[in-house]
């Protein structure tokens, strides 16, 4: 026998010319198998190539189809299936490309695979570019994909539409995960080692879905099933390293194999049983969403407060902003939305939205009870500016634009900005809401509308006294809307050239100013604001929305410009109301129907009592009895004062011991998050010792801030010292936090929503944080405040 060496099968045997086989292969065996030998022969060639070629073609399968996987994980997040397609053919064409370049040298491959991936980029943009209608030229479309990927890939709005800027950063990083794989698993024979960079492609498409999407579960199964199969396909395709050796290093080498692979799968089961309960506990975790991590695109504030733009549109009525084109099933004026404002600080109505790049498609919400109708509008961009972008409520799907979006409130944006002759369409669902459900319909209260609750602080007077009284006068929600709305109606009048302006002095003065200086008269602007905030302080949650009115096909022109405000309702959703007064109406004065608060009167025009003298003179007692009954009465006043002051001295000690009980408690007992939560209340407890108590409402960051502004007033009618207590200790001891109350709110926040993380040094450091803190408040206390701080039974009733 003569051994000859094959490149790709190992060693093999062949007989000698001369000599006949003995393995089934000669002429005898062959006839007899009713075939000529050369066709024995070339069958089993035939036979052994096919194995060959099918053992071979295991692992690039395998890790295809695992690079494959990870885009099914990722498309949970997309719409259609354009994604997988695309990331699946990057996969293929990059093993394909280093499997016909396996003989060429292995610096030559990875210029080759890249040129090829650049083509193969080239045609996905494109494709996706089809896919998403976009306008514009091929290379200005690659150029914005590439600049932008990884922001829109993080802030699209999810289901995300696969589109060039979306869809490229999966392809090349599927493209490069194939080829590094295929390399290392079919160049260099490393199989585990191979599916590396394909599970790295798999683990960062699980972390991009985050929680947007169900466990990946079979998808994870069938990904570790294919990498087991590369490894069986890879063992049985390799040749036997010991062949050609001596029998007794044979037996050496194949003994350290077979102790080598026992101490591995000893190992892979040892970390299986120690990490298993580790990992199987982390399955109830919410998963982190990078999206957070990564700002969506900001407005300017002209979008963020479009309000302010009602009284230069009332001044120019004829200007032209829009055409449109409406097809619905009713005809009549239809209301295009602009923007929606949930935020109010007193000063300024902002939109406060979070805008997501969206697809053509948006995402749905469940509508209300009411009756639901679809609006499709063709617009046209004549000279309104701005990235906001005009649509019926609620926009379903937008074609012609990118754009960005805000579920919360449906606003939408165009990131690029609104430019003259910009059409696109837009198909809405319009809710109408069922009117037989309001008269008794509640509002819906807790932290969920919160935003569309609070009041800023510094609210006038006069309307917190009318909200009172329109309140007590209606007793269900929708009544008390009403009357806001009837009220505003009746009693001021629509104007097109009064100032903008809806703080709260701009409010105070529209809705009680004098008639002849310019008071009780105003736009549209002031009429949704100051609706939205008598709403507010009657416990209705409201907004304020600023659109137009479309009267079928034709231009929007400034005119059709105006805001109203929405109350929401449990179980009916958003209803709209119009505060304005009818166009032939005539406002009545505001003092027929307001009630004034009742003034006390001056001191020096108090009636004096009148003495009536009685009708039976008193009884005058002997002076002696009067000497005898003032020495009985005065034992008894003493020894009552006496006793009634060592009960007062008993109670104040009690409370005393109490209050340092229920300090030493909260500051010192239990772990450290429930001493940074007794810490955080011992601070609020201090403002409202002093005179300051803060909302629940408010966030931990928003009470540091009132914190901080109480010690810098005591501060500044102490005449600018330094409070005794504010040393100024602390990792964030600025001149604007002498304490580190900001730090305290970071640490409570982190108790909060990453329990379990906190220190004892963090504790210990809250403790002397809140300490500091309210030792500086009481110093700054006159002085029989400061006797009475320690006593106050205030603390020990106060809810939690």
């Amino acid at each position: 026998m003569v051994t000859v060496t094959d490149p790709h099968d190992g060693p093999t045997r062949r007989p000698r010319p001369d000599r006949p086989a003995t393995d089934g292969s000669g002429p005898d065996h062959a006839e007899a198998a009713g075939g000529g030998p050369a066709d024995g022969g070339r069958n089993r060639a035939t036979g052994r190539t096919v194995g060959r070629v099918l053992r071979a073609a295991v692992v690039p399968t395998a890790l295809v189809a695992a690079i494959g996987l990870a885009g099914v994980v990722l498309n949970r997040v997309y719409a259609g299936d354009l994604l997988i397609r695309l990331v699946c053919g990057a996969a293929l064409g990059a093993v394909l490309v280093s499997v016909a370049a396996r003989r060429l040298p292995s610096w030559l491959v990875a210029p080759l695979s890249v040129a090829a991936m650049l083509g193969a980029t080239a045609w996905s943009v494109r494709l996706a570019a089809d896919h998403a209608d976009l306008p514009g030229g091929f290379l200005d479309v690659t150029a914005d994909a590439a600049g932008n990927a990884v922001p829109r890939l993080l802030t699209a709005m999810i289901p995300v539409e696969p589109a060039p800027d979306t869809v490229l950063v999966p392809v090349v990083a599927a493209w490069l995960a194939g080829l590094a794989g295929a390399e290392v698993a079919l160049r260099a024979g490393r199989v585990l080692l191979g599916f590396l960079p394909a599970t790295s492609l798999y683990v960062g498409a699980v972390y991009v879905v985050g929680p947007n999407a169900g466990p990946a579960i079979w998808p994870t199964v069938a990904f570790a099933g294919l990498v087991a199969v590369a490894l069986a396909g890879g063992r049985a395709s390799g040749a036997d390293p010991t062949v050609g050796l001596p029998p007794g290093v044979r037996a050496t080498v194949r003994v350290r194999a077979t102790a080598v692979s026992a101490a591995g799968v000893a190992v892979v089961v040892g970390l299986a049983a120690l990490l298993g309960p580790v990992l199987a506990g982390w399955v109830d975790h919410r998963p982190v969403d990078p999206r957070r991590y990564v700002p969506p695109p900001r407005v300017e504030s002209l979008d963020e407060n479009p309000l302010i733009r009602i009284s230069g549109w009332a001044l120019d009525p004829q200007r032209k902003l829009l055409d449109v084109s409406t097809r619905a099933p009713a005809g009549g004026p239809t209301t295009i939305r602009l923007a929606v404002l949930s935020d109010y600080d007193g000063v300024t109505w902002r939109v406060g939205a979070t805008y997501r790049t969206a697809g053509r498609v948006l995402p749905v919400t469940d509508p209300g009870p009411g009756v639901v109708d679809t609006v499709r509008q063709e617009v046209t961009v004549a000279g309104l500016t701005g990235r906001l972008l005009p649509a019926v409520a609620t926009p379903r799907s937008v074609d012609g634009a990118r754009v960005a979006y805000d579920p919360e409130s449906g606003t939408l944006i165009r990131p690029e900005g609104l430019v003259p002759g910009l059409t696109y369409t837009v198909t809405s669902a319009r809710e109408q809401p069922e009117a037989n459900l309001l008269g008794t319909a509640d509002v819906p209260a807790g932290a969920e509308v919160a935003r569309v609750l609070r009041v800023a602080d510094g609210t006038p007077e006069p309307l917190r006294r009318l909200a009172a009284q329109l309140a007590e006068e209606n007793g269900a929600p929708y009544a008390r809307a009403a009357a806001v709305e009837q009220f505003l109606a009746e009693h001021y009048r629509l104007v097109a050239d009064a100032p903008s302006g809806h703080a709260y002095p701009n409010l105070e003065f529209f809705l009680f100013g004098p008639r002849g200086g310019g008071g009780q008269r105003g736009t549209s602007e002031q009429f949704a604001a100051a609706f939205a905030v008598l709403g507010r302080l009657t416990g209705l949650p409201t907004r304020v929305v600023v659109g137009f009115t479309s009267r079928g096909d034709g231009p929007v022109r400034a005119a059709d410009a105006y805001a109203w405000p929405e109350v929401l309702f449990s179980g009916v959703g958003w209803v709209p109301f119009d505060p304005r007064p009818h166009p032939d109406s005539t406002p009545r004065p505001v003092e027929e129907d307001f009630r004034p608060a009742p003034q006390s009167p001056p001191p020096s025009e108090v009636p004096e009592p009148t003495l009536t003298p009685p009708t039976t003179p008193p009884a005058v007692a002997a002076p002696g009895r009067e000497v005898e009954d003032r020495g009985g009465r005065t034992p008894l006043l003493v020894g009552a004062g006496t006793g009634g002051l060592v009960l007062a001295g008993v109670a104040l000690g009690v409370l005393a011991w109490r209050r340092r009980a229920q300090t030493r408690n909260r500051l010192t007992r239990g772990d450290p998050g429930t001493r940074v939560g007794g810490a955080w209340r011992h601070t609020t407890d201090a403002l409202r010792l002093s005179g300051r108590p803060v909302g629940g409402e408010l966030s931990a960051t928003e009470v540091a801030d009132r914190a901080r502004q109480a010690l810098a007033e005591d501060a500044g009618r102490a005449g600018g010292s330094r409070p005794a207590g504010s040393s100024g200790r602390g990792g964030n001891s600025g001149g604007g936090d002498p304490v580190g109350l900001a730090e305290l709110a970071g640490l409570l926040n982190q108790a909060a929503f990453a329990p379990g993380t906190l220190t004892d040094a963090q504790a210990d450091r809250a403790r002397r944080i809140a300490e500091e803190y309210a030792t500086a408040l009481r110093a700054a206390r006159p002085r029989w405040r400061r006797l009475l701080w320690s006593v106050r039974p205030g603390p020990l009733r106060w809810p939690r």
